[in-house]
């Protein structure tokens, strides 16, 4: 999460209530921002307003759309199999992923349509060691395209590689990767 001036290094001086001051402890600083990471915060902006998916105005459900094994949202392990109870409790785990399904949207749009859009896979791992990960069987998708890995350089949003069900990589150390899957 990101904390409004975050980008320009903000510490309020160790003050952490500081919503009630009037001084340089509160204001911001833009002149100052850090170009990059605000940049990047810029991205993910964008990358809201593009997809349907990240402006749910209700939660997920959790549940399987349509007959099939994958659901609105699904929590994933390394190996690619959805997390069980036992994984979210298990005190070793450090990555994870997470599956928003496009095709699972709900409502319709302006034009009276089902809305769908995009699916997206978001691997986080937390770990201070690259993980091995593993993308689950083509049910949930075939194709997966890389569009951000905060360990490159730049934070930038950008088309990656190309990764197929049941690929084996390596998710680096403390970082994120965002994939599309763009079939919507």
């Amino acid at each position: 999460m990101l904390l409004h001036g975050d980008e320009i290094g903000r510490t309020q001086g160790g003050n952490n209530n500081a919503y009630c001051q009037d001084s340089e402890v509160s204001w911001l600083d833009w002149e100052h921002a850090d170009g990059e990471l605000l940049s990047f915060v810029q991205d993910l902006v964008q990358l809201r307003r593009e997809h349907p998916i990240f402006q749910r105005r209700r939660f997920f459900h959790g549940r399987n759309v349509r007959g099939s094994r994958v659901g609105d949202i699904d929590w994933l392990r390394g190996d690619g199999d959805e997390m069980t109870e036992a994984d979210w409790n298990a005190p070793f785990a450090k990555s994870l992923g997470v599956f928003l399904n496009g095709q699972a949207l709900e409502g319709v749009d302006e034009r009276g349509e089902r809305r769908t859009d995009d699916s997206f896979m978001i691997l986080i791992n937390a770990h201070p060691e690259p993980q091995p990960w593993t993308l689950p069987s083509a049910e949930w998708a075939e194709r997966w395209t890389e569009i951000l890995d905060t360990a490159s350089d730049g934070f930038a949003f950008k088309d990656g590689p190309v990764r197929k069900a049941g690929e084996l990589f390596t998710l680096p150390a403390r970082s994120v990767k965002v994939l599309i899957d763009r079939r919507g």
